[in-house]
């Protein structure tokens, strides 16, 4: 392969994975010298890592608007989707139990549902459109009696197209079906509050928001029951068990502060437009 001397590489595959944010390293390698303790621990150690681990936990539902309690840390948007849709079929499920999703969902989603396809679910895989959108209308049409869970992602990883989130979810709601979207590819870029969407579950990961990889969240409402992917101790309020990532909790706590801060901001929007004019004038107008 040739190199072409003094040549900069420019890094723009972003869908794939942020580079971790100045603020985000330097929250994580202050936190490499302390805190150390396990934050399941009474002593002084536990305590101040407990704190450490709730303030990233807090950060999180601050990007959400949602309450701390309603956040669940885990290794990534991968755990996260597979213990929404795990969780859901061995709580509310047995075979024959019913999943919606769509066609154009991540292999996070369509792995997990064909494995519960194994063990007895039945899984609607629905077609999205030529701009590769779901239909709400289609959601509600596969809506049967066994419906245990509706997986509709946020926005597409591949054309980044964004899903009438809000209104399948209302359509849940009239149903009764719990409604779970994952979200990696969209929070931290675009509005991912709780209350606009309606959802009752959602699927962050770290490394999509310039924070680090291997940490993720999965939001869950208030008073929603949900089987554990992972079993043990009692981290997580139950919910998720293993001794706490400090570190990473921490990157990914910093990130979805970082994230606060430009979300919906105009000047952020004119960069994206600035670069995409640059580029049509460099490349010429059939750039898409």
């Amino acid at each position: 392969m040739m190199h072409v001397a003094n040549q900069q590489a420019i890094y723009l595959d972003f869908n794939a994975s942020t580079p971790l944010a100045p603020e985000v390293a330097k929250a994580m390698e202050q936190a490499l010298r302390g805190p150390f303790g396990n934050p399941s621990s009474d002593h002084w150690a536990g305590q101040t890592s407990r704190e450490a681990v709730d303030k990233a936990r807090a950060q999180v539902a601050g990007l959400l608007g949602c309450k701390p309690q309603e956040i669940v840390l885990t290794s990534g948007g991968s755990e996260s989707n597979n213990h929404a849709l795990k969780g859901a079929f061995f709580t509310h499920g047995k075979t024959g139990a019913h999943i919606i999703t769509s066609q154009a969902e991540h292999p996070a989603i369509i792995n997990p549902s064909r494995f519960l396809e194994g063990l007895g679910a039945k899984v609607t895989y629905l077609p999205v459109d030529g701009f590769g959108q779901v239909d709400p209308d289609d959601v509600r049409r596969a809506i049967t009696s066994q419906t245990v869970l509706i997986s509709i992602m946020h926005a597409n990883n591949e054309v980044g197209t964004i899903q009438p989130i809000a209104a399948i979810a209302q359509i849940a709601r009239e149903r009764g079906i719990p409604f779970h979207t994952d979200a990696a590819q969209s929070v931290g870029k675009i509005s991912t509050r709780i209350e606009e969407l309606g959802v009752d579950l959602l699927s962050i990961a770290g490394h999509k928001l310039y924070g680090p990889k291997g940490i993720g969240a999965l939001y869950v409402r208030e008073g929603f029951q949900l089987e554990p992917l992972i079993h043990g101790a009692g981290h997580e309020s139950g919910r998720r068990a293993g001794t706490e990532n400090i570190l990473l909790d921490i990157g990914l706590g910093a990130a979805c502060e970082l994230a606060r801060v430009w979300i919906g901001r105009e000047s952020v929007r004119e960069l994206r437009d600035l670069f995409w004019n640059l580029l049509q004038e460099e490349f010429g107008a059939g750039v898409s």
